[in-house]
């Protein structure tokens, strides 16, 4: 799934909410005209990642039944539904009900002080 094909996907450029993460993963709702966008937030070595909040196993929350998702070392994310285990910071599935899918990656930057859907332009 592209991210950009959902219904409720925001507009490029979008102001994220809770983008003041500085560890561990956050599940936010971006709202938009478009509807209620599920986004999860990751800090990893390499920064900040984002991905569709939505397993690709059930296509449930991964925080459907515990906020807790990341691994303690930081590493890995679990779906608290199913436990599927996917990289931190490339979204693929490496355990579970994860082997074989991935979670679908949302751009962001950080413009102004904001975190901002969308790459960013030079």
């Amino acid at each position: 799934m592209i991210w950009t094909e959902l219904s409720s996907a925001p507009p490029l450029g979008t102001v994220v909410p809770g983008g003041d993460l500085q560890s561990g993963a956050r599940a936010v709702t971006v709202t938009t005209d478009a509807g209620d966008f599920p986004l999860l937030l990751v800090m990893t070595d390499d920064g900040i990642k984002g991905f569709v909040n939505a397993c690709p196993h059930q296509f449930l929350p991964l925080d459907y039944r515990s906020p807790h998702l990341m691994s303690h070392d930081g590493t890995k994310l679990m779906c608290s539904a199913h436990g599927a285990i996917f990289d931190a910071r490339t979204g693929d599935g490496v355990g579970g009900h994860g082997l074989g899918c991935s979670l679908s990656p949302v751009p962001l930057h950080r413009t102004d002080g904001q975190l901002v859907i969308g790459s960013r332009t030079p």
